[in-house]
């Protein structure tokens, strides 16, 4: 697969049709955002209504999160094989009827098994979706467009989740953050028929890799699972160490099976022929590494030491919804001028920057001067970096494998997030312990605080390092389109000269599920034992 060259076209516009198809997709995307994030604001509400405990309440999160990730490669290679649109259709009747069923549970496990179920619908929808928006619009100056679109729809939709889960917990119940799904999932699923047209991968078989299919999920579900344990047991504990092995076995057998003995494999190894998608995967691990818990650490600052409510905090994140909107329009300019290349670098680059401002949080502090600031350098850099890594890890992709190169954007996200999770949590958990211990007279809020300063300044770290990865490994051509003006014809009447065209796939956009979408990002259980430790905080 050789690196793209920069396209040369003239400006395209959106038509109709396609308006609608990226309406439809977006507010696909949006449904799922929403999900994830709306659900968090409800889990005191959900203890108390179904008698959970409190380790098993982080599992209304975390069965959604192991099914999410665990199936995101199997849902993005469906799309492609069975057909696009009747794989998003099936998702989007999954994806309803377990939200369907989360409002109605009567009892703790019913709520467990029913997130699952809507982590198996995520899983199918997102890649399919992103795929879908990759085959319609052609690549260049519309598909910039409207992928912009779509990732500011993305962007926007986690505090959207957040106020939404607020009001309708305080208003009619928590089991209404589950049924506002249902609507909607009927309505798409209606309306995809009639919008969409079926597409397929160019070479569609019905030889299915099963052996490749099962091993990687298991290995998937079995990482995610170690990661999130590892704020209850422990990175040194016989239980993680033992999973993770694990899991690195099963990603062993599933490259033998996908390089040796699979004769349609789940995931061809050509696809890693790309040094761009490569790169590009490593920084939205990364990425995900740094950012997905940190948005936890915000919603747990504002609301167990500034005493803000869960309305309130939904509230407050406001300024970066609206950061991701304008900078999405923004980026799509940019980077057709620049490249993916510096416009990722210089993302990375400001998204440490905020991470450091956020190390600076105090005790006692004032949202207009303390956290406004980094709430509003925080979308430049993230919505910069997003928009970026996408273009470059679809660019140069095959249609065939269109859904495949989604959700492999997809499995790195979310599997950096859980990394992240389990990483940021247990030092941020770690440095809260040694200040109550050191100093019996110190506050919870003060230690929590510290806690959180040590896991901001790790993600500003790790920011800086998908900065490098992003300049040693992402061509500059990458993202560019270069404006030609159409030549006058030479007479009258002959022929008007068309704009050569060099054929290249180079995409743009946002990331599937943007950070603060992700079903980790306020995980229940970070800073628990800090917690338990001082005071109850409510």
């Amino acid at each position: 697969m050789r690196d793209p060259a920069p396209r040369t076209q003239e400006p395209a516009t959106i038509g109709r049709r396609n308006i609608g198809i990226l309406v439809l997709v977006s507010v696909v995307q949006l449904m799922v955002i929403i999900d994830a994030s709306i659900v968090n604001v409800a889990l005191p509400s959900i203890k108390v209504a179904l008698n959970f405990s409190e380790v098993d309440l982080q599992w209304v999160i975390n069965a959604y999160t192991l099914i999410f990730a665990g199936f995101l490669l199997l849902g993005g290679r469906a799309a492609d094989l069975l057909g696009r649109r009747a794989v998003l259709i099936a998702g989007l009747v999954l994806f309803t009827g377990a939200s369907l069923v989360c409002g109605l549970a009567q009892s703790s496990i019913m709520l467990e098994l029913s997130r699952g179920v809507q982590g198996l619908g995520g899983a199918i929808i997102s890649p399919a979706a992103l795929s879908i928006l990759l085959v319609t619009f052609r690549e260049g100056a519309a598909r910039n467009r409207a992928l912009s679109v779509w990732g500011a729809v993305a962007g926007g939709g986690s505090a959207i989740g957040v106020i939404l889960g607020g009001l309708l917990t305080q208003g009619p119940g928590w089991r209404w953050i589950f049924f506002v799904n249902v609507p909607i999932g009927i309505l798409l699923v209606l309306a995809a028929p009639r919008i969409l047209a079926e597409s397929h991968g160019e070479q569609r078989t019905r030889s299915y890799d099963i052996p490749g299919a099962v091993t990687v999920t298991l290995a998937l579900v079995l990482l995610v699972y170690a990661m999130v344990g590892t704020v209850t047991y422990g990175w040194g504990s016989a239980r993680t160490i033992g999973e993770l092995l694990a899991a690195a076995l099963l990603f062993g057998i599933f490259v033998a099976i996908e390089g040796r003995f699979a004769s349609q494999p789940l995931v061809p190894l050509r696809i890693f022929r790309s040094r761009a998608l490569v790169g590009a995967n490593v920084v939205a691990l990364l990425l995900g590494l740094a950012l997905f818990a940190v948005f936890y650490f915000l919603s747990l600052y504002m609301q167990q030491v500034l005493g803000f409510s869960p309305l309130r905090t939904g509230v407050a994140y406001l300024p970066i919804t609206v950061g991701f909107i304008v900078i999405a329009g923004v980026a799509s300019q940019l980077i057709g001028r620049v490249g993916a290349k510096w416009l990722l670098t210089i993302g990375m680059v400001i998204t440490a920057a905020a991470f450091l401002l956020l190390a600076r949080l105090p005790d006692q502090a004032s949202y207009a001067t303390d956290i406004l600031p980094a709430f509003i350098v925080l979308p430049l850099g993230a919505g910069l970096a997003f928009i970026s890594v996408t273009n470059a890890a679809v660019a140069g992709v095959a249609p065939r494998d269109s859904g495949l190169a989604s959700a492999l954007l997809n499995t790195s996200q979310q599997t950096g997030g859980a990394v992240g999770l389990g990483l940021l949590a247990t030092i941020a958990a770690s440095r809260t312990n040694s200040i109550l211990a050191g100093n019996p007279h110190t506050t919870l809020a003060h230690a929590l605080v510290q806690g959180f300063h040590a896991a901001f300044f790790v993600a500003a770290a790790i920011a800086a390092v998908g900065a490098i990865v992003a300049i040693l490994t992402i061509p500059r051509s990458i993202g560019r389109v270069t404006q030609v003006a159409s030549p006058a014809p030479s007479t009258p009447s002959g022929p008007e000269p068309q704009p050569v065209t060099r054929r290249a796939t180079v995409p743009s956009g946002a990331l599937a599920a943007c950070a603060l979408c992700s079903p980790v990002t306020r995980h229940s259980a970070i800073v628990e034992t800090a917690i338990r430790s001082g005071a109850d905080t409510g």
